[in-house]
């Protein structure tokens, strides 16, 4: 015989079991619940499953009913539909800061938000080019972390490697402690970054996320740059590539009509386009002109080309100079 303290709560496992095993596909019988209830040490009448049905329903459960000789019973609609789970987990799988374990806890929690039949269709593997999933199992804690000193307006501290040719952790200024004023956390590049001010330097600097440990928030209030103070995510991001750091400049580039898509892709859908002639079309945007900005006009060869400033052009002439001096 069942004990008192789980017949109180029956109408909460009547709950787990509907959103747990039922779905449009998947419906169930009085019968069924019954048994699933019996399975657990809960006996139950018929008329008290529709009593507690009834008051599911009242509580704000979508429980549909199917009239039939039996009826039958599923869950409607869900916090998240199948199609936006399955956004999820292919996010989760193809994120490149998100370790293996962790993706592989994630997406089991993602799964405890649909039925077990649908989230079989959540097993999915998500193949991308190009993903190396990091290492640093700390990243997930460390994202906490620096959005719980945003929050709180302080500043934390932490250590910053790099990795070594045998592949092993080396830290920089020799495990000296890094002091910075978080002011957001971005998605770039495929790669997480913390948007902070760095008073060794005197200015906005960026700090791969996985490549932080040991990260602690501090008594010290965040210092806030007068530059600062409307700080803008989005619009920084689009002048940064591969995030260093560096002057920001006014840059004119001409690109060949196919690139379009990669253009807005880039800067967004309000860059202004100016079309040049039937094949090429230009655009000038703020950018902060590092050589990894370089190496990115260099991917598309000769479909793209600087018009201005004239140091630009100089220094991507050098660096293609030093690039086919490799292969005399």
């Amino acid at each position: 015989m069942a004990s008192n303290s789980k017949m109180k709560l029956k109408i909460l496992f009547i709950m787990k079991i509907l959103l747990e095993k039922s779905d449009e596909k998947h419906p169930l019988t009085v019968s069924d619940i019954i048994n699933e209830l019996d399975e657990i040490g809960i006996p139950a009448e018929r008329k008290s499953i529709y009593s507690d049905i009834e008051l599911l329903k009242e509580f704000g459960l979508d429980i549909i009913c199917e009239k039939a000789r039996a009826n039958y019973y599923y869950i409607g609609n869900r916090d998240f539909e199948l199609p936006e789970l399955k956004l999820l987990v292919d996010a989760v799988q193809s994120s490149k800061f998100i370790t293996y374990k962790k993706s592989e806890e994630l997406i089991k929690k993602i799964e405890k938000l649909t039925s077990i039949h649908e989230a079989k269709e959540l097993h999915r593997q998500v193949v991308v080019t190009d993903r190396v999933k990091t290492m640093n199992e700390s990243i997930y804690y460390n994202v906490d972390e620096i959005h719980k000193a945003i929050q709180n307006n302080k500043q934390i501290k932490f250590k910053y490697f790099d990795y070594n040719l045998d592949k092993q952790i080396e830290y920089r200024r020799n495990g000296e402690w890094y002091y910075a004023s978080p002011y957001a956390l971005t998605w770039a590049d495929d790669n997480y970054y913390m948007i902070a001010y760095h008073e060794r330097y005197n200015d906005i600097s960026n700090f791969r996320v996985d490549r932080m440990v040991a990260i602690e928030m501090v008594e010290e209030e965040r210092i806030v740059c007068e530059d600062t103070e409307d700080f803008n995510v989005a619009d920084y991001s689009k002048k940064y590539f591969g995030m260093f750091s560096g002057e920001t400049e006014t840059v004119k580039l001409q690109f060949d009509n196919s690139l379009i898509n990669v253009v807005i892709d880039r800067f967004g859908k309000d860059v202004v386009i100016h079309k040049q002639d039937g094949d090429n079309f230009t655009i000038t945007v703020d950018v902060v002109a590092t050589n990894t900005f370089l190496g990115w006009l260099f991917m598309f060869g000769d479909k793209v080309k600087i018009l201005e400033p004239e140091r630009l052009k100089k220094s991507m002439y050098e660096n293609a100079s030093k690039v086919m001096a490799l292969y005399n």
